[in-house]
């Protein structure tokens, strides 16, 4: 029965400071867009910018060709 006078006030303090954590990440935005980042990983972007010089674009074709494994 003792152990209650120490188990009731720290889970009421580990249950503040859970909700204090999540008021915090509601109020910064976290959950502002949560489908966002999912799209924007299926989207292709593989266009080469139109201003970009005739290296940039010779650089960007080295980077991106498919290498075989070793």
């Amino acid at each position: 029965m003792e152990i209650l006078m120490l188990l009731i006030p720290m889970s009421v303090v580990l249950v503040a400071l859970i909700g204090a954590v999540f008021w915090w990440s509601v109020r910064s935005g976290q959950f502002d867009d949560l489908e966002g980042p999912a799209h924007r990983i299926l989207a292709d972007d593989d266009r080469v910018d139109a201003g970009a010089t005739e290296m940039d674009t010779t650089r960007y074709a080295e980077r991106t060709e498919q290498r075989p494994p070793l």
